[in-house]
């Protein structure tokens, strides 16, 4: 995006990123995996996957409603990619569901070879070369949902 500025005399050019925001729920004790269900993400012997969910609360749902408001595009690993395809793909289009399938979705994995929700696209192997490329483009927020 460039932004211009008028002075008196003098035309100004000053050119700003996109914005980056990473969504993630993190306990107290420092645990970030599997909030949602335990079958999630089992890796390393987690076993207390959904954890978030018996605490949710209405304020929660307020900051996170709030979060995603605003139009914005994906940044997701390929583990968190396939969790959130597997779900959005097959979910009435009804609004909870509309604007993360309608964003576009930057995933960065070496694994996948198809990518089959609607307007994803794989970023290069150097992924923060791509991520600052990605952040100099126009567009909305980048928004990294989980890890």
């Amino acid at each position: 995006m460039h932004v211009v500025r008028l002075g008196w005399s003098l035309l100004q050019t000053e050119k700003t990123m996109r914005d980056l925001a990473i969504l993630t729920f993190l306990t107290p004790d420092g645990v970030m995996q599997s909030s949602s269900g335990p079958e999630e993400d089992p890796s390393d012997g987690f076993r207390r996957g959904g954890w978030a969910r018996s605490s949710w609360d209405d304020v929660r749902e307020q900051v996170m409603n709030e979060a995603m408001a605003d139009p914005y595009d994906l940044l997701l690993g390929g583990k968190t990619y396939e969790t959130l395809a597997a779900h959005f793909l097959h979910a009435d289009n009804d609004p909870p569901v509309e604007k993360p399938n309608n964003a576009t979705k930057y995933v960065a994995t070496t694994t996948l070879s198809e990518l089959e929700w609607k307007s994803s696209a794989p970023i290069s192997a150097n992924t923060a070369a791509e991520i600052a490329r990605l952040k100099d483009q126009d567009g909305p927020l980048l928004q990294v949902h989980a890890s």
